[in-house]
């Protein structure tokens, strides 16, 4: 039996029960997926699917024999997945009979009379795993059976969440392919057109931009024209006040009707100066120039140091930092920053 069990056995001595083979350890052992070698071994039944017993052996005339989770199997067919991870004889008949595997979590709750629907199913399936999950938490891990326990979870758990994505975007996907539809529908009435609009609307800026010139011209004319009314009401008002005060005198009413007729000439001529913004079209369909403002950097040294405080800024920095120190590159004022967690 140690000739026929001697691969195997070696293979254990080197994880240890339940462990898993390196490629390295594999090279070193030497594997031929034609020749499967005796021994006692466990297999995933499918990706992250539980765990399931295999047994090898051979009889006295040489010939192999394999049993995978008691039933018979070709041993061709599941030896490459089954010698990276040895077991020993005695795990082997424990879980034969009926014992969990070693360094895995205890199984949910088990779930009878699932709904259906397959959000509801899987939700019941995970609200089973955080129950116990949740009750693990609460005790510090101390012993490797408790760190192999807590590592089993998070796959447990990441395969519920990879089947979500997997299960919301089957779900979703008709949506998206008949939202995409409508927009393929849409897409062109509503680019093209307002193309077409910005378009016409460039084709106006050498137009409007000229009559903005002449509205300046204009208003530089009547601004003086403005001042000088203004000027010849200051000084009737002045001579108003200088002749008698005698409402019966001529004079005097007529330097006062005066002075009232150049104010309000004044006041005629500062509203002819204020400057008219250049317009195209009609009531409801008017177009006119528009100030738009945007940014020209002219020394970019000096801007990068005037926006370094900026919130926006620091983020991007520290993004373009983590990128150039994960891509093995020194930055002056960045530090390699090393920190060590379960993954």
């Amino acid at each position: 039996m140690t000739t026929a069990y001697a691969w195997y056995f070696k293979a254990l001595e080197l994880v240890g029960d339940c462990g898993e083979l390196s490629r390295d350890q594999m090279k070193v052992l030497g594997v031929s997926e034609a020749d499967p070698e005796a021994g006692f071994y466990r297999r995933r039944a499918h990706k992250d699917g539980p765990w399931q017993t295999v047994a090898i052996w051979f009889d006295a005339k040489g010939k192999r024999y394999c049993l995978v989770d008691g039933k018979v199997t070709e041993a061709e067919s599941v030896w490459t997945f089954a010698c990276r991870n040895p077991i020993s004889e005695a795990t082997y008949h424990a879980i034969r009979g009926g014992q969990e595997w070693p360094g895995e979590p205890a199984p949910a709750a088990a779930l009878s009379n699932l709904p259906a629907d397959p959000f509801e199913a899987l939700k019941a399936e995970f609200e089973s795993d955080k129950e116990i999950a949740e009750a693990f938490l609460k005790t510090p891990i101390t012993t490797k059976e408790q760190a192999d326990k807590a590592a089993a979870w998070t796959k447990r758990l990441s395969a519920i969440a990879t089947k979500a994505v997997s299960l919301h975007k089957v779900e979703k996907q008709p949506s998206l392919d008949e939202g995409r539809k409508v927009d393929e529908k849409w897409r062109d009435l509503k680019e093209e057109p307002k193309e077409l609009s910005t378009k016409v609307k460039r084709h106006m800026d050498a137009y409007l931009l000229e009559e903005q010139r002449k509205e300046r011209e204009r208003q530089a004319v009547a601004q003086r024209e403005a001042d000088r009314i203004r000027r010849e009401a200051e000084e009737a008002a002045r001579k108003a006040q200088d002749v008698s005060t005698n409402p019966n005198d001529p004079v005097d009413l007529a330097a006062k009707a005066n002075a009232e007729q150049l104010a309000k000439d004044a006041a005629e001529a500062e509203r002819e100066a204020q400057a008219r913004n250049a317009t195209a079209g009609r009531t409801g369909s008017k177009v006119s120039l528009r100030t738009f403002v945007s940014a020209r950097i002219t020394d970019y040294e000096k801007a990068l140091v005037a926006l370094k405080d900026h919130p926006e800024m620091k983020a991007l920095v520290e993004q373009l930092a983590n990128r150039a120190i994960r891509s093995g590159h020194d930055l002056a004022g960045v530090e390699r920053f090393e920190e060590q967690r379960a993954a």
